[in-house]
Parts: structure tokens; C-alpha cells; sequence
């Protein structure tokens, strides 16, 4: 495995008038650190497309991350998939994206927009071979991946948006590529540049969608290590053990509750200094610093924002600019975890602290455990590298 990752990123809106999406995508991460995309668009919208959409995304991707080929997935979905009445086929288009040990992508696409690929800044083509299977014309395409590679896949509610029932021919797939290859000069995350992707689609609609549309980009970028401690260990003879492996790993660390960052001064025999006002804007307690770590936060009430901020990015991200442009603890921490980690080892003490147990809820249960086995899921879900290690 080389020293690249897949940073992957999807945002879709609904057809207006409509409660489910008719789009899917499905994202499965291999043992062997490969990555499986898939994005399926169920026929029509509603219910059934959504029905369609998800069958077709998971039937693949299970498949795929299971080593079958090609042939094997399509003939499967093909005498999988319900036939509807309205046009007595079993149908959904797909785009799949196998990202392989960061060093190549195979590219299986049908009846979808092509996947744009903006390299230094640009669009550029890439090789294709078709094929037919079971009826379908499918497009294969495997090439080396290089670092900033910006990949984007979309359903076919995403070219021609328009506000009335005609195309858009001022919107059209080569105007997209050219769109995402200036965004592609940004920092924003493949997350961000999704939803500002089908945002545009939405103004293009004139705020009431005529299809479902969902894009899916996906920039490769190096790895960055992240190691968060949080909390003091139950025993306190492991305090030297967990500090000592926290300060191991290599890359940027966190520390956060307030006795938890003292014993980390003390081992490091560095003082620690803390900011003594709350943040006025978020209203939460104040960082400190610390010679050798890179962010000191408060503990519990901290993290609680940042797992809203988590959950709520891999929703609808709509508390993206509350956090990326925020000073506070729970804003760095999200900027540190979301847009600029890669892999997070987290280090957290199970010590009690009586201020934060619920009497109702079972002796054993511990907040900070609890919070980031939350936080790990989520971030599971923006394709990040996630280790726990309890003390």
C-alpha cells in the first residue's frame, strides 16, 4: 500500500414532492484497504426507484468486495432486480469505483454520466473499453491513480438541471467538469464539493428538483495520522503505558478533558496554559495549549458538539460552515477529524466521572466510551481509518 487514500464524498436532493431518493450509493471498505463505490439510480423516483437504487448498490458491492467479476455482478442484478410494470424492465443505471491499495481504480459504468477525472487542475480523458452484457453496453476503465486526482460521479438528475421540463444546455456534463476542475483548486473536502455540486444543481431547478440528483467525488490525498486521548485509564498504574503509546504514533495529537491534559503535562514536563473564557459564539469551554500536542480541549461537552457535527455531516452537512469556520474547541477538533485526518487512532481512559452519569442508566455505562464508539461510526461513514484503544 503507497501513501495514498481515498477521501470520498456524496451528497444527493430529492425530486420535488418526493420522501425517499431514487439514487443509492454504497460504500464498502476491504480488508486489503481497497474501496468500493457504487452509485445505482433507480428508474423514475419514490418508493419503487428507491427500492431499485438500493437493491442495485448493495448487490454490487457486496459482490465486488467479494472479488467477482464484472459479468458475474451484472448477469446477478440482472435477474435480481423487480420488473416494473410501467416499462417491463428490471432497471437501474450504476457507476462503480474500485479504488485498489491506493494505486489504481477500475471504473464500471453504465447508462450513468461518464465519471469525470480532473488532474492538475483539468479534466482529462481516460481509457475505456465497452463490452456487452446481458443486453447492457458496459464501460470498463483501469488506470494508476496520482495524488489530487479528483474523480466525480453522478446520476443523470445532475447535467441539464433546468427549472422547466427542457434541458439545460448551458449545464451539460463538460460544463460540470470544468465547474469541479476550478472547485478542484480549493481545500475543500470531497464531502464539500459534492454538496456544492447538487446545490447548484438545486438553483438550476429553480429550488424544485424534477429528478433525483446525487454526486459523488472523490480526491486522492496522502494520508495524515490523527491520535485523539480522551480521558484518564480506569487503573491508574496504565496512565504511563497509554501515554507513552499516545505519544508513539506518529502525526498530530488531541487532548481532551482537563485531567486528562494534566497528566499529559506532567509526563511531557510541560506546562500547560489555559484560554480562562468560554468561546462567546459557541458557548463552550476554552482550549488550552500544550508544548508538543496540538489541540487542548475541554472533555465531555466538547465532544458531545463535535458527534453532532459528525452526524450531521454525513447527513446533510448543513452545519458545515458553523464548524469550518469556527475557533473553538469542537470546531478544530471536526477540522482536525473531517477535512484533514485520514487515519484516527483514538486512546481513551474509562475512568468514572460521577458529574457525567446518567443515574438512570446502568452502573457500566461510560459517556466517553459510549461518544466515541458514536464518533467512530460516523467517521467509519467519511471513509476514514478508525482504531480504538481502551484504558
Amino acid at each position: 500500500m503507497n501513501n495514498l487514500c481515498a477521501d470520498i464524498g456524496y451528497n444527493s436532493i430529492l425530486h420535488a414532492g418526493e420522501q425517499l431518493c431514487g439514487d443509492h450509493v454504497e460504500v464498502v471498505e476491504q480488508e486489503d484497504g481497497s474501496t468500493v463505490i457504487v452509485l445505482a439510480d433507480g428508474l423514475g423516483s419514490g418508493v419503487k426507484a428507491s427500492i431499485l437504487s438500493t437493491l442495485t448498490s448493495k448487490i454490487i458491492a457486496t459482490m465486488m468486495s467479494e472479488g467477482l467479476s464484472v459479468d458475474e455482478c451484472v448477469r446477478t442484478i440482472a435477474g435480481t432486480l423487480p420488473v416494473t410494470k410501467e416499462h417491463g424492465v428490471a432497471y437501474s443505471t450504476f457507476t462503480i469505483l474500485h479504488f485498489i491499495d491506493g494505486r489504481r481504480v477500475n471504473l464500471i459504468q453504465y447508462d450513468n454520466p461518464h465519471v469525470i477525472l480532473i488532474r492538475d487542475g483539468a479534466p482529462v480523458a481516460y481509457p475505456e473499453t465497452e463490452t456487452t452484457i446481458e443486453g447492457k453496453k458496459i464501460y470498463e476503465s483501469s488506470f494508476y491513480l496520482r495524488e489530487n486526482d479528483l474523480f466525480v460521479a453522478m446520476s443523470d438528475g445532475c447535467p441539464y438541471a433546468s427549472a422547466d421540463n427542457t434541458y439545460n444546455y448551458d449545464w451539460k456534463e463538460s460544463d460540470i467538469a470544468e465547474f469541479m476542475a476550478e472547485m478542484s483548486m480549493t481545500d475543500y473536502t470531497a464531502k464539500a464539493l459534492s454538496s456544492l455540486l447538487v446545490n447548484v444543481c438545486k438553483r438550476y431547478y429553480g429550488g424544485s428538483p424534477r429528478d433525483d440528483a446525487t454526486a459523488v467525488v472523490v480526491r486522492m490525498r496522502p494520508r495524515v495520522q490523527t491520535n485523539v486521548l480522551f480521558g484518564p485509564p480506569v487503573n491508574r498504574d496504565d496512565t504511563e503505558r497509554m501515554l507513552n503509546l499516545f505519544f508513539s504514533k506518529k502525526g498530530k495529537y488531541i487532548i481532551c478533558g482537563g485531567t486528562t491534559a494534566s497528566i499529559a503535562a506532567q509526563h511531557l514536563h510541560k506546562p500547560l496554559e489555559s484560554d480562562m473564557e468560554y468561546d462567546k459564539v459557541s458557548g463552550l469551554p476554552p482550549t488550552s495549549t500544550l508544548e508538543g500536542v496540538d489541540l487542548v480541549t475541554e472533555g465531555v461537552l466538547t465532544m458531545s458538539r463535535v458527534l453532532a457535527y459528525a452526524k450531521d455531516y454525513v447527513e446533510d452537512n448543513s452545519r458545515y460552515e458553523e464548524w469550518s469556520m469556527g475557533h473553538d474547541g469542537a470546531s478544530q477538533i471536526a477540522q482536525m477529524l473531517f477535512e484533514e485526518a485520514t487515519d484516527i487512532d483514538f486512546f481513551v481512559g474509562r475512568a468514572m466521572n460521577p458529574a457525567h452519569q446518567n443515574p438512570a442508566l446502568p452502573l457500566s455505562f461510560n459517556v466517553k466510551v459510549s461518544m466515541v464508539e458514536e464518533m467512530s461510526g460516523y467517521l467509519r461513514k467519511m471513509g476514514k481509518k478508525v482504531k480504538i484503544s481502551y484504558f
